[in-house]
């Protein structure tokens, strides 16, 4: 039997203790409960408000703390100091569906997104990527357009194939993706099973000022798996929560996953007249042209001790760039930098950056105050800045070179194209050479039994003749099933 004497009594948000855990305070026993029952009254107030709004994207999610770790020496490339030879930095993960809502379950294929958070001695550095190279679209004017296309329909509140391939049929630059997401990589086995990616190209600065440009790629240590579109059906009815729970008992077991970190790296001068456009997010660069290079280990090994705090109330945004890294011309990574913390700010409050998740683990001096929920004041003597009572005061020294140069008149056009570019060309390559015999059954199988639920005639031909252009015998293939039956 628990001795009472050594159980920490119950007491309210602010410290005073609670009378009763089970009774509310009335007149009498069968009475009307009273107003001025404080406690009950801060129970009820504060269930009302434990949730905030779903991330419009990527709502649901898995995460973990964990450690990255440098095993090569690639500072020829960049000053960033989580990236020196034999450095370990802090770090935090979430994985995640991209349309799915909170409750959705782990197995709908889709992209997952891998978003990364590295605690480092200048800052927080954040990388926002997903499970596969490239993106649906290359300018973030269209990112909302899309997300619309993948959510409920507005009439029925369903999620709707016809929505999706009517978008991605008008979006022939979304052939790449879709030839990603319809194969293998569309579910993965679990978060373990699964690569991540950057997929934006990025600009590193070495300690000299020279820049070049780079992209992530983390390999899975335990293997890509996958599951086939029948078994995940399966498993969305039996265990929603698959992947969740997979992290989460791993990690509690000491079966602690890990990523290997390369790079691909390109020097500055190539990307004028590379054979892609170097910033397209829907294209990759080709191993024999730029290979791998590694860069080090990831490895998550800490559960969050409350999910809410540490993985809902996370926040990941591609602005968080430490010295060392920049960003690139990629119009979609640009729109990232002001969407992400926008969202935080609406999210979960405009001090979003002092929660537990999102606190750097260096020294914070800035001239940002109050608003809702700031518990921790700013260090500055006077909240402005330059003042005569003691800074903090910006340094040069931390300064990057400038990113690139750029000059013409403002105008809303596509960017411009490299001599290889088009949009059939490289998910062309992926289905021919890049798959099996056995993977091609099963991305035929997968595309034509998505196109039999709900797809509309007119969206129907435009699908099959957008197979057709990634490759002609798959697009009849898929057409063939289609119209089979």
């Amino acid at each position: 039997m628990t001795d009472s004497s050594q159980v920490p009594y119950t007491t309210t948000n602010t410290g005073i203790p609670v009378e009763s855990d089970e009774h509310s305070l009335t007149v009498g026993p069968d009475g009307p409960i009273l107003l001025h029952d404080h406690y009950l009254i801060e129970k009820m107030a504060q269930f009302n408000r434990e949730r905030v709004p779903e991330r419009v994207v990527h709502a649901k999610g898995s995460g973990a703390y964990g450690t990255f770790r440098v095993t090569n020496d690639v500072s020829q490339f960049t000053k960033a100091d989580l990236f020196q030879p034999g450095k370990q930095t802090e770090m935090l993960a979430r994985f995640s569906t991209v349309a799915g809502e909170q409750g959705s379950p782990d197995t709908w294929r889709d992209p997952r997104g891998f978003a990364l958070k590295f605690y480092t001695e200048h800052g927080n550095y954040d990388m926002v990527g997903n499970n596969t190279p490239v993106f649906f679209v290359r300018d973030t004017i269209k990112f909302q357009d899309f997300i619309r296309s993948q959510k409920r329909h507005p009439v029925t509140g369903l999620r709707n194939n016809d929505m999706q391939w009517d978008f991605w049929t008008l979006s022939p630059e979304s052939a790449h993706q879709v030839a990603w997401l319809m194969g293998d990589r569309g579910i993965p086995k679990t978060y373990r099973h699964m690569n991540g990616y950057s997929s934006h190209t990025y600009m590193w600065i070495n300690g000299g000022g020279e820049k070049f440009w780079v992209k992530y790629h983390l390999k899975t240590d335990q293997g890509i798996e996958f599951w086939t579109q029948d078994e995940a059906d399966e498993l969305a009815g039996k265990d929603a929560d698959l992947h969740r729970r997979d992290l989460f008992e791993s990690i509690e077991s000491g079966n602690a996953p890990s990523w290997t970190m390369y790079v691909q790296v390109m020097p500055f001068e190539d990307a004028a007249d590379y054979r892609f456009n170097a910033f397209d997010l829907t294209k990759v660069w080709p191993h024999g042209d730029y290979p791998l290079i590694e860069v080090g280990r990831m490895t998550l090994d800490r559960n969050p001790e409350d999910f809410f705090v540490h993985i809902e109330q996370a926040a990941f945004e591609p602005s968080n760039m430490v010295p060392g890294i920049g960003p690139s011309p990629d119009k979609m990574l640009l729109g990232r930098l002001f969407s992400y913390p926008d969202t935080h700010r609406y999210r979960i409050g405009p001090n979003y950056a002092q929660l537990p998740p999102n606190r750097p683990h260096s020294r914070v001096d800035s001239y940002a105050k109050d608003g809702p929920m700031r518990y921790e004041p700013s260090r500055a003597a006077r909240p402005y800045a330059p003042n005569s009572y003691g800074g903090p005061a910006a340094r040069g020294q931390f300064g990057d070179p400038a990113g690139w140069q750029v000059a013409g008149e403002m105008v809303r056009e596509a960017t411009k194209r490299h001599r290889e570019d088009d949009d059939w060309g490289q998910p062309g390559t992926l289905v021919r050479t890049v798959l099996d015999d056995a993977a091609r059954d099963r991305l035929v199988s997968n595309v034509s039994g998505h196109l039999k639920q709900g797809v509309s005639g007119p969206v129907l031909e435009r699908a099959f003749q957008y197979w057709r252009n990634i490759d002609k015998t798959i697009g009849d293939r898929i057409a063939a099933q289609v119209k089979g039956g």
